[in-house]
């Protein structure tokens, strides 16, 4: 087991190493002060806990981050585990480092799941944190590194859920910052417990193939080292297999084995200048055979994370293919460590180029106007982890849009006041539609006219950027409030209908106030706006409020005091023939409550209604609460199932699943082979791929109710079997 001294001594000596100017005395009294505060806290490992915030500094002064971030990093769990508040820290060690030190808690506070609403605010949080320091998500992103370093000793689910957590959110938000040799760290020690069969075969191959890969290197850097040798280039050349996640990516992307891929190899060449890293490339292509349409600038066009290096791939000797990287130091700096290696606190001053934190601003400026959580889950999908394309203003300029991107999403990557004046566009000289989707390279024109009439409704469903789809919203809520709130009403109303639900049921004086808090707006005139302008679709909102909203119109059927013959809202019986005793009361009316649909062998409870008798409800109903309520005590009578002939009772479950074809079909099986009598059944789509399957049904008491949603559980995908509303 390692100890405090030797964990101390690594991180003091990386600290001199890559921070010379770094504060040691002020360094050595936060270790003091964290080592106190978790004084008897150990980690998995039994190991005290201390010396996890170590661990954590050390890679922070590896990547380069100056004293106030690596005191940030030594303290980052005290106010989370500890009796330490921000006031404390900033009285011993400045506002500065309480404030890092606070942010990287409210990351760790939320936890990543699964669950879209959760997950946006853990995301929103994170990005809220990097507009104020960046040094924040730095210092989280080392933390979750070294966590994944010990995930050894974590239980076989927490192992999958870090892992899965950590390639989803921190590998490419590394990515994005730039920080590749972190990046691929936690890809490679995230798959070990993802796909530990796949992980085990890629290293147990280059474990067996590690000689001739050594053999097959030092040939290809002996060549390189003795041509730059001989026209005076100084550089420094290396080759390494590339990474086990690479691997692993192309082995499922081309559905191949790893004996069948030829591009595992990577050289790199370092040097002094640019010109140097132009003079090198003429140099291979003149040593080895070049791949055609496989080289990459990325020099003249750096990526948005700042990366620059100038990529090739060509053919040696021996018929291996392998790419080759050609960057200089400072290259290679920001290639490593990203946005640490650049970054504007680095001298410790304000300011700087502002440029690369463009796309953290960007973000922040679309999700504030971003409700949905779905909406806002997609946005990052896009705008974040997938590809970009790199496409070209008339005057050169290069923007970086989202892949798939339209012409659309280009105007108002510009400006929202082109895209709002925006009549058409050219692509490479040539009229474009509006959903022609841009490729690298392209020069793109937007056409605008000062009579135009602003964007379409349907730009929201061409666009691709996150950016662009939100600019559009702001207009229809700006300028068209009127339209939105008719469009939006026309829509909504249209859901209830569809749900044979009365539109007038929104204007219950006590009902609306429970809708509009659900919802979060103030009035039914803002939701109708917001689904007339795209911010929020009518399907959704209907299916915030469909529980109170159906509650409300079966309160509402239950009051009404003559029903006509085809409109029974609720089946009564009397009290002899219905089944349940009520006690103290010789003859009554009985109805079975649709909220908890109770059957033989519940638990119940009755509720003496305002004219239709008493009404059944289980013991666990959540409109059984009441009957705690000393008010509404009187109300509420002792009932009992009599030992009267069963027969059979209306009951529903909810079902919860995959969304995998035939799970509806499989459902509907296993309740007919149940020799159950199903009187409906209807699911719908759920967010994550999941689905949702109201199934009801007669039974004659709760042991057969329970034989039958056992079989429903063990029907593959099925997650969650609950009694429902009837």
């Amino acid at each position: 087991m390692e100890t405090f001294q030797e964990h101390y001594n690594s991180m003091l000596q990386t600290i001199k190493q890559h921070c010379p100017q770094a504060d040691i005395a002020t360094i050595n009294r936060a270790v003091e002060y964290a080592r106190a505060k978790h004084e008897g806290q150990k980690r998995k490992d039994g190991s005290p806990y201390i010396i996890h915030p170590l661990a954590v500094a050390e890679i922070v002064a590896e990547i380069g981050l100056d004293t106030d971030a690596i005191l940030g990093a030594i303290l980052h769990d005290c106010i989370e585990d500890t009796d330490s508040t921000h006031d404390d820290i900033a009285r011993q060690f400045g506002t500065t480092v309480a404030s890092l030190v606070e942010g990287v808690t409210k990351l760790t506070r939320v936890e990543y799941s699964t669950l879209e609403e959760q997950q946006m605010e853990n995301l929103r949080k994170m990005f809220m944190a990097m507009s104020k320091d960046i040094r924040v998500v730095l210092i989280k992103i080392c933390d979750r590194l070294h966590n994944t370093r010990t995930m050894e000793y974590q239980t076989p689910a927490k192992q999958i859920s870090k892992s899965r957590e950590t390639m989803d959110i921190y590998a490419p938000l590394a990515h994005r910052l730039g920080m590749q040799k972190i990046k691929w760290e936690l890809e490679d020690t995230s798959l070990k417990y993802l796909d530990p069969d796949g992980y085990n075969e890629i290293m147990q191959y280059l474990a067996a193939h590690q000689s001739e890969a050594d053999e097959f290197m030092k040939a290809i850097q002996t060549r390189i080292t003795t041509r730059l040798s001989s026209v005076g280039i100084h550089g420094t050349i290396y080759g390494r297999i590339k990474h086990v996640y690479s691997i692993y990516r192309k082995m499922k992307a081309q559905d191949k084995k790893i004996d069948e891929l030829y591009d595992m190899y990577a050289f790199r060449v370092i040097v002094d200048t640019i010109p140097d890293c132009y003079n090198v490339l003429g140099h291979i292509h003149d040593l080895f055979n070049l791949v055609p349409g496989r080289f990459k600038d990325y020099i003249s066009t750096p990526k948005p994370n700042m990366y620059q290096s100038l990529h090739t791939t060509v053919i040696g000797q021996q018929g291996i293919p392998f790419e080759v990287q050609i960057r200089t130091w400072e290259m290679h700096e920001t290639a490593e460590y990203g946005i640490a290696a650049h970054w504007k606190y680095k001298q410790g001053v304000e300011g700087g180029d502002e440029k690369q934190f463009e796309w953290v601003r960007r973000l922040l400026e679309t999700q504030q106007e971003e409700n949905d959580a779905e909406d806002y889950i997609h946005s990052l999908k896009v705008d974040m982890f997938d590809d970009e394309v790199f496409v070209f203003t008339p005057k050169g300029k290069v923007m970086s849009l989202p892949a798939g991107s339209t012409p659309i999403d280009f105007a108002y990557a510009i400006h929202s006041g082109v895209g709002n004046a925006m009549v058409g566009a050219k692509v490479n000289n040539r009229i474009a539609s509006y959903d022609q989707q841009l490729s690298n390279g392209d020069i793109v024109e937007i056409l605008t006219s000062k009579t135009a009439k602003g964007p379409s409704r349907d730009w929201l469903n061409i666009c691709n950027s996150n950016q662009a789809r939100t600019k559009i919203k702001q207009w229809f809520k700006r300028e068209k409030r009127d339209e939105n709130v008719a469009h939006g009403k026309a829509s909504f109303e249209g859901e209830l209908r569809r749900a044979n639900i009365n539109p007038a049921v929104l204007q219950d004086p006590e009902l609306l106030p429970v809708l509009l808090k659900k919802l979060s707006f103030e009035s039914l005139e803002d939701m109708y706006a917001a689904i007339g302008y795209g911010g929020l679709t009518a399907t959704k909102a209907f299916g915030r409020i469909r529980d109170e909203l159906t509650r409300a119109v079966r309160q509402t059927q239950t009051k009404e005091p003559a029903k006509a013959p085809d409109q029974p809202a609720v089946k009564l019986s009397r009290h002899k023939d219905s089944g349940v005793i009520v006690e103290d009361i010789e003859t009554c009316m009985i109805k079975f409550s649709r909220c908890c649909t109770p059957v033989p062998g519940d638990d119940i409870i009755g509720f003496i209604t305002k004219g239709f008798g008493v009404s059944i409800h289980r013991r666990d109903c959540k409109n059984a609460a009441g009957a705690n309520d000393p008010q509404q005590a009187g109300r509420w009578v002792k009932v009992s199932w009599s030992a009267a002939e069963e027969k059979p009772f209306a009951t529903t479950f909810e079902i919860d699943s995959t969304d995998r074809d035939g799970i509806w079909i499989d459902i509907a099986t296993a309740l007919t082979a149940s020799r159950v009598k199903i009187t409906e059944i209807s699911g719908r789509d759920m967010p994550a791929g999941k689905a949702r399957t109201i199934a009801t049904f007669e039974v004659k008491n709760v042991q057969e109710l329970e034989s039958i949603r056992s079989r429903i559980r063990n029907i593959a995908g099925v997650t969650d079997v609950r009694r429902g509303q009837n």
